[in-house]
């Protein structure tokens, strides 16, 4: 990502060939402008991809000393110990953390985008590695440093920290099937923007196929179902229904998981006599205590360390540009 500065309204006036003030006034009294100069001002603030600057009362070369973030969403804690280890670390180092959510929507990312940058941060960290036009234009236009997480891109914006999804899930595939299972289903990941969970799918299609077994993939599409508890249930469900042979069934996230050991349960299936579970975070439901649950371990916290580090040293992160926290395929009592 090629670093600039931030476009200032003067860059605004000098493309649309007015002074700063006709500027000022088309955002804030645009009734006071000729409807020519308006439409220049603003021809000119879209290609620049100009965003005002509500602190304009600071020194334009003092720091806001506040990082923004933008996760895909705040449901199940999925991002919990991720954003305790950014907040924290950004904290001892004399800064906060603004935090919103998109739940996948990118035109929500796009207005988040819009209003995080008007504070002017240091940086903004985003969950998605899959944006929209306008958004890659507005990070490309300001001089701070942008991290993506929980997912590897192999073209970041700037700076990644994750782990692969696809490895991941494949390894667990690759686990069920040294297990003796032969005919193992995957749950979720049906969503057409959680690149997360499509990586995750499409690792556990690999490892079947190089197996030389046939993908079972659920939902078939984007049903309007939610992305936890109560999907599993449904899958568990439909599961019967659709293929009785099923011994395995690899879910999303440990939510998911959840949701397909309480059916089964409820149905009186075995596990992992009947069917093995696997899910993937490594959350508190999958522990002994909990569920005990085996999973894909995501190392949260140092996940958000790492990011909180990035920011604020960009210039050595982006050195590796990628940086890659790992993972654990955690074996426990539903395999």
């Amino acid at each position: 990502m090629t670093k600039g500065k931030w476009v200032t309204m003067k860059d605004v006036a000098d493309l649309a060939k007015v002074g700063t003030i006709t500027v000022s006034r088309v955002l804030r009294t645009p009734e006071k402008v000729t409807e020519a100069k308006r439409e220049r001002v603003q021809k000119a603030i879209k290609e620049l991809g100009y965003v005002p600057d509500n602190t304009a009362g600071a020194l334009s070369s003092s720091k806001s000393r506040v990082f923004g973030a933008i996760v895909s969403t705040i449901n199940d804690s999925v991002f919990a110990q991720t954003l305790d280890g950014l907040s924290s670390t950004l904290r001892a180092a004399g800064y906060e953390l603004l935090l919103t959510s998109t739940n996948y929507d990118p035109e929500v990312e796009e207005d988040a985008l819009q209003a995080l940058l008007a504070r002017r941060p240091d940086g903004i960290v985003l969950t998605s590695t899959s944006h929209s036009a306008e958004v890659a234009k507005l990070l490309k236009s300001v001089s701070i440093p942008v991290v993506e997480i929980w997912q590897l891109p192999p073209e970041p914006l700037d700076i990644a920290v994750g782990f692969s999804n696809f490895q991941a899930a494949s390894d667990m595939a690759h686990h069920l099937i040294s297990k003796g299972r032969r005919n193992i289903a995957f749950l979720g990941g049906h969503e057409p923007r959680n690149e997360r969970g499509l990586r995750r799918r499409e690792g556990y299609a690999a490892a079947l196929n190089q197996a030389g077994m046939t993908p079972v993939v659920w939902p078939h599409d984007n049903q309007d179902l939610r992305s936890g508890i109560e999907l599993g249930a449904a899958f568990f469900e439909e599961c019967l229904k659709e293929n009785s042979q099923v011994d395995a069934v690899m879910c999303v996230s440990d939510q998911v998981a959840v949701g397909v050991l309480c059916e089964a349960k409820r149905r009186g299936v075995e596990v992992p006599g009947d069917i093995a579970v696997s899910g993937f975070g490594g959350f508190e439901v999958s522990t002994p205590s909990g569920f005990d649950l085996t999973t894909i371990a995501i190392p949260g916290f140092e996940i958000g360390v790492a990011t909180a580090n990035a920011l604020l040293d960009p210039e050595t992160a982006r050195a590796n540009k990628i940086i890659d926290v790992g993972y654990s395929l955690v074996e426990r009592g539903t395999t």
